[in-house]
């Protein structure tokens, strides 16, 4: 488990205990007590750092190394082996940014859409990181329109830092693949579910962010721009993206509060990296109540209720 500059005081804490398991078994003696003690200050130690995050501190622990991806929580929720990767947009490539596929969760049909980032060095090279070209888009559009076209559920998952900025994904059109996802998601005849699980940041998230319900994970943020881009623009340097991200009011709560999305969902104490499985089975209960909410709803009452919600959000004299 790699640690962030502001969780160092866990990590000497656990080195304690693994210290004092270890003398244990070296030793055989009883040191159960001693370890338990240590036990209560990390778990102390968590509630205190997790429970007063700066949004800042939000911003790094989305992007905890060890923090699951697209794929992981995909694996993590379907129904085992039900996944069938789709590949392309039919039009120029296949994108490795975005990923989608059919999948079954607890035997209902849907089609899971995602931005997915890299591992290791190669594989976040070819992924870009997790930023999608167009093709990325278009691709996720095909797979939308073809779940619209069998009446299938569409999920889609955020974790991005921004469509790729790229000479070649603007000349192919970055631009109008994203404005063309938003148009027509608008307007798709079956339930959307959109859950940030990572970064959720600018076009690049909304491209597939467009949903009848839009949810947060616990430690995610969600924003027109990164904190860091944000401080290039108006300071010219990263210096100051500490008070970018508190004044872009990123955070799950300040989303919520705002009436930009319907609900958090928790974490494990310290993000979705302690337990995975946690934060897999609270994602897919959210998913699960979400389907079964909609199940009596029209095409056109899915529509007008998806349009009816991005409208509410924004104000503007007449």
């Amino acid at each position: 488990m790699e640690y962030l500059e502001f969780e160092q005081p866990i990590k000497e804490l656990m080195d304690q205990y693994q210290a004092c398991s270890l003398l244990g078994e070296e030793s055989g003696v009883d040191v159960q007590v001693a370890c338990g003690q240590i036990e209560d200050k990390i778990l102390s130690k968590k509630k205190d750092i997790y429970g007063n995050l700066t949004p800042w501190q939000t911003v790094q622990l989305s992007r905890h190394p060890d923090r699951p991806y697209s794929l992981d929580f995909i694996n993590g929720i379907v129904d085992e082996g039900s996944f069938l990767e789709l590949h392309g947009d039919r039009g120029y490539a296949d994108d490795l940014a975005m990923v989608g596929g059919l999948a079954k969760i607890d035997g209902t049909s849907v089609m899971i859409i995602g931005t997915q980032k890299g591992r290791t060095t190669k594989e976040r090279q070819q992924r870009r990181f997790g930023m999608p070209n167009p093709e990325g888009y278009r691709k996720a559009l095909r797979l939308m329109k073809l779940a619209e076209k069998f009446a299938i559920p569409v999920i889609t998952l955020l974790d991005t830092p921004g469509a790729y900025p790229g000479l070649e994904a603007e000349e192919r059109g970055q631009g109008e693949a994203i404005a063309r996802n938003i148009y027509e998601m608008v307007q798709l005849k079956t339930p959307i579910l959109t859950y940030v699980i990572g970064e959720g940041a600018s076009g690049g998230a909304l491209g597939i962010g467009v949903g009848n319900k839009v949810y947060m994970l616990q430690y995610t943020w969600y924003s027109v721009i990164a904190p860091e881009s944000c401080s290039s623009i108006l300071w010219r340097n990263w210096e100051h993206k500490e008070d970018a991200a508190n004044a872009l009011k990123l955070t799950p709560a300040d989303m919520l509060k705002n009436k930009i999305i319907d609900g958090i969902i928790e974490e494990p104490l310290g993000g979705a990296q302690y337990e995975p499985k946690v934060a897999y089975t609270n994602l897919k209960a959210s998913i699960l109540d979400n389907l079964s909410s909609f199940k009596g709803m029209t095409s056109q009452e899915l529509v007008n209720q998806r349009q009816d919600k991005f409208v509410e959000m924004g104000e503007w004299k007449g």
